[in-house]
């Protein structure tokens, strides 16, 4: 369902993660984790221009 809201709305990148509604960086408090998703999504941005939207899921 996600995934057809993004392509719908065709942002540039898009990171899916596998966390709980409301836990978009994995466990609060574990910053290693989160530092990890937020690495992965600055990773989008070192990709060469793509047509968008570029959907790429987040596996930890």
């Amino acid at each position: 369902m996600l995934r057809d809201v993004a392509q719908a709305v065709a942002p540039p990148r898009t990171l899916f993660v596998p966390f709980r509604h409301g836990f978009p960086l994995d466990v609060p408090g574990d910053a290693q984790r989160q530092r990890r998703v937020i690495e992965a999504a600055f990773e989008l941005l070192k990709a060469p221009r793509s047509t968008a939207p570029v959907l790429v899921d987040y596996v930890p």
